[in-house]
């Protein structure tokens, strides 16, 4: 299938956010809106993958940088933290909506922290009007304090981060917010060695069914395996499509008011 693509500003806070919007050559597909891990950005590997693999198969997916990272506005060290990038991911999806060039059939992705944005945002998102149909989650943190081997150290894309950035702006629990989610995949690989794989297990546990969790045996935090990074893209592709095919039995896009 044929495709294209868009690139995307919107505003967040009085910083310029930049995104790139992947259509296939229909009318109103649906669409899928990503969120990339602490450090990660657009370019992140799995971000990629769909925006690749998603446009054609007729599933529109868009992918952004958060404030502070690749290129959009910010300062890493203060505009980073739960809630700011719940904003950002709220208003990401505002902005295309706002687009008119896809359906308001809505999915979800999000890689670690990203995913933790995914579960913040969720029930929000029923306030602007779009019909919610499941999501992704790549080994995503629900309780901040199960978190191991917190990146403090500086790299070449920031400062060194005190345990104090960490301590103001990434404490959270979101075990009372998986209630809400439905049709939704789990990755996450049970040698992780930043996000436990228990946080899996207790999304898995406390989201509606239909549901699904696949635990990837020696499974790092960034997918780093051949096979695993295969059947990502295979089951990803194939959860998308089942949740937003129309005649499919658990098909049940969710319209939140």
């Amino acid at each position: 299938m044929k495709t294209r693509t868009k690139k995307i500003e919107f505003q967040v806070a009085g910083l310029t956010l930049k995104g790139e919007l992947h259509l296939p050559e229909i009318i109103n597909p649906p669409i899928v809106v990503g969120s990339h891990g602490l450090e990660g950005s657009k370019s992140s590997a799995k971000q990629m993958v769909l925006a690749r693999l998603l446009p054609e198969n007729g599933v529109a997916f868009f992918r952004f940088d958060h404030r502070g990272c690749g290129q959009s506005q910010g300062d890493f060290l203060t505009d980073t933290s739960l809630e700011k990038r719940t904003q950002d991911y709220l208003m990401a999806v505002q902005c295309i909506m706002d687009l008119n060039l896809t359906s308001k059939k809505l999915g979800l992705f999000g890689s670690s922290i990203g995913g933790a944005t995914c579960i913040n945002a969720w029930e929000a998102l029923g306030n602007l009007g779009v019909k919610i149909c499941g999501g992704v989650l790549c080994s995503a943190p629900v309780q901040s304090r199960t978190i191991e081997n917190i990146p403090v150290q500086a790299n070449g894309n920031r400062p060194a981060l005190p345990l104090s950035f960490f301590e103001q702006n990434l404490l959270f629990n979101l075990l009372a917010k998986t209630k809400a989610l439905h049709h939704v995949l789990i990755f996450h690989g049970d040698a992780d060695e930043v996000v436990p794989v228990l946080n899996a297990h207790d999304i898995y546990t406390r989201m509606q069914s239909p549901k699904r969790k696949i635990i990837h045996r020696g499974g790092d935090h960034q997918m780093t395996s051949k096979s695993d990074q295969a059947e990502f893209a295979t089951q990803v592709v194939e959860w998308f499509l089942s949740v937003f095919k129309p005649d499919n039995k658990h098909q049940q896009c969710r319209n939140h008011k």
